[in-house]
C-alpha cells in the first residue's frame, strides 16, 4: 500500500541507480509462493536481473531464487515442482533454464543457437514447453563475425525483399522470423512445430489436455501493411499439423487462449482494417470451429491495449487476461483514467466491472490453481511498483480486489525522499470536452510563483497517469511545477477520445494542449512568463507543433521527435500505409501529411529549443530531429542538439543505458535552468 510522503531529501538523477524494478509476478499453483523478477543497475552500467520468491502469506521476507545476473520470465510448472526461466547469461544465446521449487542450482534445459527467445509456455501436463524462438541471421552470428575478422572480409549487406526487416529496440533481423518449437523436458531437445507467420511475434496457448496449441499470427507477405490479416491455427502437438480456424473476420488478433474447459477459444483484437490501433481492443470468444463469435467487451468503451506510461517500467502494449479456474469469469488489465486497473467480465457475456481503481495502478500476473489468489504488482506516483497478492473472493459477482504488498525493495530509499504528489484536475477544452491532467508542485518548498514544465506523452495512443515517473519527480525537485495530461488521442477515455485525432494531428489534440496551457497560465503558483514544453516521440511532434503555432512557451525540449511526416513515412520501422491512418500517400498525394508536419511551420519558431535524439532510433529516425535542429540553426533560434549513440533506441528514456539516461536528465535540467530560472 502507498506509504507516507513525509521524507527528508530531494530526489536526484543518480537515484536511478538505486531503484529496484519489480515486475512479472507469478503465484505458485498452490498459492503459497510468489515469484517475481527483480532488476537493478549494476556496477558496470548494466541492468542486472534475477528471480526472487516470497511467501504469499507474508510471514517470511523475500529471498533470491536464481543466481544469474540476467534471468527473467520465471514460470511455475503446472504441477508446481519446477520453475522455468529465460537466462541471457550468454547474451547471444539465451536459453531456458530449470530450477527445482525447493531451490538449488538451475540447470540449462535448451540448446538453442544464437537468437532470441520471445516467450514460452508449459504444457498443462508439465511434460514439455512451447517456445517462440527467432534464430540469428547466419551472416550475423559470432562465428561468422570471427571468420570475417580472420579473413579480413567485409560485413555482408542485408539482402531485403520485404518491408519488415527491422524493429526499434530489436535492431535488424532481415528475413528471420520467430518460429514455434517444442522442448522435451526429459532431453532438452527442441523440434520445430510451426513455421508459418510473418510478423515480429505471435501468441500461442496450450489446450487443457496438452494435445494441441492455438497460434494467432499474421500470414501476409507484408505484415506491416496488412496487420489485420491475422488468423488463428489449431496445431497438433504431436505431428505439427496446423488447421486454420475458419469464419473469423479480418482484424488484428492476439493473446489467444483456450477456455479452461477447452470448448472455446478467446482472443483479443479488433475487427476490420486498421494499422495504428486507435480503435478499442476487445475480447472475443468463439467455439473451436470458429462459430458463435461473441464480442465480450464490445458493449463497453474500454480498450484492453491501453497502456499507462512510466519511465520506471518498460511500456508493454500487449494484452493480458486470466480465467477463473471454473471458467465463468475473465480478469482483464488495462489503462483507464490515468491508472492501470483490473476488471472482470463473465465469459457468457455481461457487464465489465472494475475491481480496482486509481490512483494506484495494479498490473496483474497469474492466478493460483484454485483461483483464490492473484499475483499483482502495484504502485503509484510516489511508490515504485512492488509485488504482492490479491485475494479473489465472490462467486457469480466477484468482489473488489485489494492487493497486499509483499515486497518493499524500494522502501528504504523512498523513506529518505521528499516526493511530489500529483494534484488531479479535469478541465474543459473546446466543444465541452473534458481533459484529465495533473499538477506536481515542488515538494517541501514554500508555495510561490515558479516556472513550470508541460509534459506531452508519446504514442499518441497511450496515456499518462499516476505511475512513478522519475523524470517528473526530478523536475519537481529542481523547483519546477510539472503538468501532464491526456489530451484527445490518448487511450483510457473511450474510443471517440482516441480516434478524434486519427489522420488529423495538430487539431483536437492541439486544442486540448492549449486548454492545459491556459490552466497553467492562470494557476496562482505558476509564472506565466516561464512555462516550458517538452515531450518525446508524438510528444516531440506536439512540442514542435506548439512552438510553430505560439510563442507563449519560454523554451522547449523536443525528444525523439516527429517533425516531417512525409520523410518519416519511409524512414520509420513502421511505415505510413497509404490511405489508412492518414489520407493520401507520401509521394504524390501528400498534401494532408505535409499540412500536419511541424517542419512546415518551422519558420514561425522563436522558442529556444533543445533537440534530443538517438542515432539507433528506428521508430522516429534521427533525421526527424536533424531537420528541426538544422532549420532552427539557420533561422537563428537558440538551439542545442544532443545525439545519443547507436547503442540507444527510441525507448532510451525508459530502458536505455543508465549512464545515458542520467546524461539525458542532466541535459534537460541544464536547459530549463538556462531558459526558465
Amino acid at each position: 500500500m502507498p506509504r507516507s510522503v513525509d521524507r527528508h531529501r530531494l530526489i536526484t538523477t543518480e537515484d536511478l541507480d538505486r531503484f529496484v524494478l519489480v515486475s512479472d509476478p507469478q503465484i505458485s499453483p498452490d498459492g503459497r509462493q510468489l515469484l517475481l523478477t527483480r532488476r537493478h543497475v549494476g556496477e558496470k552500467n548494466e541492468y542486472l536481473g534475477n528471480l526472487w520468491v516470497v511467501a504469499a502469506d507474508g510471514n517470511s521476507p523475500p529471498r533470491q531464487f536464481t543466481s544469474g545476473d540476467h534471468d527473467g520470465q520465471g514460470r511455475w510448472s503446472p504441477d508446481g515442482s519446477r520453475v522455468a526461466f529465460v537466462s541471457t547469461r550468454d547474451k547471444r544465446r539465451p536459453q531456458l533454464l530449470l530450477i527445482d521449487t525447493a531451490g538449488g542450482e538451475a540447470t540449462a534445459l535448451t540448446r538453442f543457437p544464437e537468437g532470441n527467445i520471445e516467450g514460452f509456455s508449459w504444457s498443462p501436463d508439465s511434460q514439455s514447453i512451447a517456445v517462440s524462438f527467432r534464430e540469428t541471421d547466419p551472416d550475423r552470428t559470432l562465428e561468422a563475425e570471427q571468420e570475417r575478422e580472420r579473413t579480413g572480409a567485409t560485413t555482408p549487406p542485408w539482402e531485403i525483399d520485404g518491408m519488415f526487416y527491422r524493429l526499434d529496440g530489436d535492431g535488424y533481423f532481415g528475413s528471420q522470423r520467430p518460429r514455434l518449437y517444442l522442448v522435451d523436458l526429459s532431453t532438452g531437445d527442441h523440434r520445430l512445430l510451426f513455421a508459418r507467420g510473418s510478423a515480429a511475434s505471435f501468441s500461442f496457448d496450450w489446450s487443457p489436455d496438452s494435445s494441441e496449441l492455438l497460434v494467432a499470427t499474421n500470414v501476409s507477405r507484408e505484415p506491416l501493411l496488412t496487420p489485420w490479416k491475422d488468423v488463428i491455427f489449431r496445431v497438433n502437438a504431436a505431428k505439427g499439423r496446423a488447421e486454420k480456424i475458419p469464419g473469423l473476420p479480418d482484424g488484428w488478433k492476439t493473446a489467444v487462449r483456450y477456455s479452461p474447459d477447452g470448448r472455446r477459444v478467446l482472443f483479443a483484437g479488433r475487427e476490420g482494417r486498421e494499422t495504428w490501433g486507435v480503435r478499442n481492443t476487445h475480447l472475443f470468444s468463439c467455439r473451436r470451429d470458429g462459430s458463435d463469435l461473441v464480442d465480450l467487451t464490445g458493449h463497453t468503451d474500454f480498450c484492453l491495449s491501453a497502456v499507462t506510461l512510466s519511465d520506471t517500467a518498460e511500456a508493454s502494449f500487449g494484452v493480458h487476461y486470466e480465467f477463473t479456474p471454473d471458467g465463468r469469469h475473465v480478469f482483464l488489465n488495462f489503462g483507464w483514467h490515468g491508472a492501470t486497473v483490473i476488471a472482470t467480465v463473465p465469459i457468457d457475456g455481461g457487464p465489465v466491472r472494475l475491481l480496482t481503481c486509481g490512483p494506484e495502478s495494479a498490473v496483474m500476473g497469474n492466478l493460483s490453481s484454485d483461483g483464490k489468489r492473484m499475483a499483482v504488482c502495484s504502485g503509484d506516483a510516489v511508490n515504485l511498483p512492488e509485488a504482492g497478492v490479491a485475494e479473489v473472493r465472490g462467486g457469480r459477482r466477484l468482489e473488489d480486489l485489494e492487493p497486499r504488498q509483499l515486497t518493499d525493495f524500494n522502501g528504504p530509499l523512498l523513506e529518505t525522499l521528499e516526493l511530489s504528489v500529483p494534484d488531479e484536475h479535469w478541465i474543459e477544452s473546446d466543444s465541452g470536452i473534458r481533459v484529465q491532467c495533473w499538477v506536481m508542485q515542488p515538494p517541501g518548498q514554500r508555495r510561490r510563483k515558479r516556472p513550470a514544465v508541460l509534459q506531452i506523452h508519446g504514442g499518441p495512443h497511450a496515456l499518462y497517469g499516476t505511475t512513478f515517473f522519475h523524470e517528473f519527480q526530478v523536475l519537481a525537485a529542481a523547483g519546477y511545477i510539472v503538468v501532464f495530461s491526456n489530451p484527445r488521442g490518448s487511450k483510457g477515455y473511450g474510443e471517440d477520445h482516441c480516434t478524434a485525432i486519427q489522420g488529423r494531428w495538430g487539431e483536437a489534440d492541439w486544442a486540448d494542449v492549449q486548454a492545459v496551457t491556459s490552466l497553467m497560465q492562470q494557476h496562482p503558483d505558476i509564472d506565466s512568463k516561464r512555462i516550458g514544453i517538452m515531450g518525446g516521440s508524438y510528444g516531440g511532434y506536439m512540442t514542435n507543433w506548439a512552438i510553430g503555432h505560439t510563442d507563449v512557451f519560454a523554451a522547449a525540449i523536443t525528444d525523439r521527435c516527429v517533425s516531417n511526416l512525409v520523410s518519416m513515412a519511409g524512414s520509420s520501422d513502421y511505415p505510413l500505409v497509404p490511405g489508412e491512418y492518414w489520407p493520401g500517400n507520401p509521394w504524390d498525394d501528400n498534401e494532408e501529411i505535409w499540412r500536419q508536419s511541424p517542419i512546415r511551420c518551422i519558420r514561425q519558431v522563436t522558442t529556444p529549443t533543445l533537440v534530443i535524439h538517438s542515432e539507433g532510433d528506428l521508430r522516429c529516425n534521427i533525421e526527424q530531429g536533424e531537420q528541426v535542429y538544422s532549420a532552427l540553426k539557420m533561422l537563428g533560434v537558440p538551439t542545442r542538439f544532443v545525439r545519443y549513440p547507436r547503442e540507444t533506441s527510441h525507448g532510451m528514456s525508459r530502458g536505455g543505458p543508465p549512464d545515458m539516461r542520467r546524461h539525458r536528465l542532466g541535459e534537460i535540467l541544464a536547459w530549463w535552468k538556462q531558459h526558465l530560472r
